[in-house]
């Protein structure tokens, strides 16, 4: 992951506006503890790419899945677990196609959770 994936990065009000929502509704996840965007020493909120990426995975469990924000911090924290067990599955030239398989598995879960890695979203965008 490079330093500026966790980059603060953007205001409160550019935040809002690439997720898509209120500031206060990002006020009331910092809140809730769903997000924890960084702080300048004027304490003004400065949010990451990985910040903008969460976000979106909780507006995603919120309006698609209809969670409420217990079962969304649930959701994220089987997210971090599931990410890290998909990053300790490497496939390598001698395997015999079970851990790409099990790579394959848990990005549908992954998917399902509403994950969506932000480099991977604007690589496509990119692309496009």
């Amino acid at each position: 992951m490079t330093a500026r994936y966790s980059e603060p990065l953007f205001v409160i009000s550019v935040a809002a506006r690439l997720v898509e929502m209120h500031p206060q509704t990002l006020r009331k996840y910092e809140k809730e503890g769903l997000i924890a965007p960084s702080r300048t020493t004027g304490n003004l909120r400065l949010y990451s790419d990985r910040d903008i990426e969460r976000l979106r995975q909780v507006k995603y469990l919120v309006e698609q899945r209809g969670l409420n924000l217990a079962g969304v911090q649930l959701a994220l924290e089987l997210t971090a677990r599931l990410r890290d067990f998909r990053s300790r599955v490497e496939p390598g030239p001698e395997a015999n196609g079970a851990a790409t398989a099990l790579r394959r598995e848990l990005d549908g879960v992954l998917a399902m959770l509403g994950y969506l890695d932000e480099r991977e979203r604007r690589a496509r965008r990119d692309d496009g």
